[in-house]
């Protein structure tokens, strides 16, 4: 078989899809037409549409969780920060938690002093970017150690 000869067959074959006469014919499978030609995109895009999909549910689950530590961790500091202005009154103590609530990335939404004991109400909301519209809420309380156990 000659160069010319060979190039023209592969041509042909590419073409028509037959095995090349050169090659044995167990080593090339059946060209068999179906309807189903190009599906494998469709298919390989619908995969990766779900694995977005499941990304994006999986960052908004994890901004929820990370404002709910952030709101917890807030309350926390406000709480204790507060309670150790609780000699001087509820106003002193509620304005001390107020200014660490924020520093912290929080609002400080309820305050409340009952005998040395402070609890404080915090929210924090996720960044906008997350898609989630709603705020993460944390309450803590701080104050002297009791041994009664009557709290």
């Amino acid at each position: 078989m000659t160069v010319r000869q060979r190039y023209a067959a592969a041509r042909s074959w590419c073409r028509r899809r037959v095995v090349p006469p050169w090659r044995p014919r167990a080593a090339w499978p059946a060209f068999r037409p179906t309807a189903d030609r190009g599906s494998a995109s469709v298919w390989v895009l619908a995969a990766g549409l779900v694995l977005l999909a499941a990304g994006l549910a999986g960052s908004m689950v994890g901004a929820a969780h990370v404002a709910q530590h952030r709101a917890q961790a807030a309350a926390d500091l406000a709480a204790l920060a507060g309670a150790a202005r609780a000699v001087a009154g509820h106003p002193a103590a509620c304005a001390r938690a107020g200014v660490i609530a924020v520093a912290n990335g929080a609002g400080l939404t309820h305050c409340a002093l009952d005998g040395f004991d402070l609890t404080v109400t915090v929210e924090v909301v996720p960044p906008a970017g997350a898609g989630l519209h709603r705020t993460a809420r944390a309450t803590a309380r701080a104050g002297p150690v009791r041994t009664d156990d009557s709290r």
